[in-house]
């Protein structure tokens, strides 16, 4: 059997997240006989003395685990001979900054399982983060919110929110949020902001929890075609969910718009988010973007929108996808929990960190769930658990067929005996 070995993630001062958490350790020993090893770590959010309480071995070097499971991105120096590394590689895309790290797995004959690609026969994933991203990113949306109305001369329970890692767990900041929002039931908003509007780009898992957080506030939901002459009240907050059709168009306006021919065939679609932006208060965007597909706002069109309107109405975008120059022109960075939020000018189109400034402030921190480490790290690791007999229980000698993977694992694969797997093999052109 495999021993485990479960890496101290060193891509961040900010990444305290565990793939496996010490409860789930436990039942994997204990129902499984599964043995595992952890580095040890003086940042995790769960102690050395969780791991060793729940049977694992502690352990500077991980030398003696043939699997080694961790989340964030391995720096190439770290990667060993023969090793099967199971994490978030983020290379399907041939990412510059990935390829060291893959052309070193393929040079020491490693096998690369990468989370994102574990997936069922319906191409669902199976393991990820993703709804608390969501949660994090709205926390923090809603915190520098409540600090540009601070900076305009508002006095609203908005500057009341702390930013997600200030908080315990996830409870404790949607309980916070509550608060708010019992506020502003009782004393109302100030007019000037009524109707305030969050519309979340996307409906996944990503914008399922940004809603969660958000409909902690007293919420009223409403439709896309009421945005032109929405009436408001004081008391009550609006959320607006865009899909596709409310965000594309077909550029021929005789044919109806067809989502599975968007996908197939985004050449013949163009953007048409920007009149409903001009509406919002706030934006959440949650929805996957490559280049393929149009801008969902452009440079020209926030020059447009903060010259007509001087202060416009839009004040916050929480970026959650931090597509850079992606499908928000405004999102040129990505930043850190540290510093999470700048002012985008429009027409210069220049940053500065904080929340003065002309233009919208934007959140873009790439790595959002770290916020929320326990609350992240347990759901993850319910998900991951089942997985982790059959790596313990492969043989990484044979064959990728014969090794004894699932197909959940196996498909998963990008690299195996130092060769990159069939559906994969298109990196080849990256990785040289």
């Amino acid at each position: 059997m495999n021993k485990i070995g479960i890496r101290h993630e060193d891509k961040s001062e900010w990444e305290r997240r565990a793939p496996l958490v010490p409860h789930d350790v436990r039942l994997l020993a204990r129902e499984h006989g599964v043995e595992f090893e952890v580095e040890s770590s003086p940042t995790r959010a769960f102690s050395d003395e969780d791991y060793r309480e729940a049977g694992a071995a502690m352990s500077d070097t991980l030398v003696d685990c043939p699997v080694l499971l961790g989340i964030k991105e391995i720096p190439p120096e770290k990667i060993e001979p023969g090793k099967t590394y199971v994490y978030f590689s983020h290379t399907i895309k041939g990412q510059a900054g990935n390829m060291p790290a893959l052309r070193r797995l393929l040079e020491l004959r490693c096998q690369l399982i990468d989370h994102e690609q574990i997936v069922n026969e319906q191409n669902q994933r199976l393991v990820f983060f993703g709804p608390f991203a969501g949660h994090a990113g709205m926390i923090d949306t809603l915190w520098a919110f409540g600090q540009r109305l601070k900076h305009e001369g508002f006095k609203t329970p908005f500057e009341e929110i702390a930013p997600a890692h200030r908080y315990r767990d996830l409870d404790e900041a949607k309980n916070a949020i509550a608060h708010v929002g019992d506020i502003i039931k009782r004393d109302g908003l100030p007019d000037s902001l009524v109707p305030l509007v969050c519309g979340f780009a996307g409906y996944g898992r990503v914008s399922q929890g940004a809603q969660e957080v958000f409909d902690a506030l007293p919420v009223r939901e409403v439709s896309p075609d009421d945005l032109p002459g929405l009436i408001g009240d004081a008391n009550t907050c609006c959320k607006v969910v865009f899909r596709e059709e409310h965000m594309v168009k077909r550029v021929d306006d005789s044919a109806p718009f067809e989502l599975q021919e968007y996908y197939d065939n985004p050449e013949l679609y163009r953007a048409a988010f920007f009149p409903s932006v001009r509406s919002l208060t706030l934006l959440i965007n949650c929805v996957f973007w490559t280049p393929r597909y149009p801008r969902f706002i452009t440079r020209e069109q926030l020059r447009e929108l903060y010259a007509e309107q001087g202060k416009a109405r839009l004040r916050v975008i929480g970026d959650i996808t931090c597509d850079v120059d992606g499908s928000l022109a405004c999102t040129v960075r990505s930043t850190t929990p540290n510093s999470p939020i700048y002012v985008y000018d429009p027409e210069t189109e220049e940053t500065r960190d904080g929340v003065i400034g002309k233009g919208p402030v934007v959140l873009a921190v790439d790595f959002l769930p770290c916020e929320l480490p326990v609350d992240a790290s347990c759901f993850f690791s319910d998900a991951l658990r089942p997985l982790v007999p059959a790596l313990a229980n492969a043989d990484f000698n044979a064959s990728l067929e014969g090794s004894g993977l699932p197909p959940e694992l196996r498909r998963a694969t990008i690299v195996y005996h130092g060769q990159l797997t069939e559906p994969y093999q298109y990196l080849e052109k990256f990785v040289k």
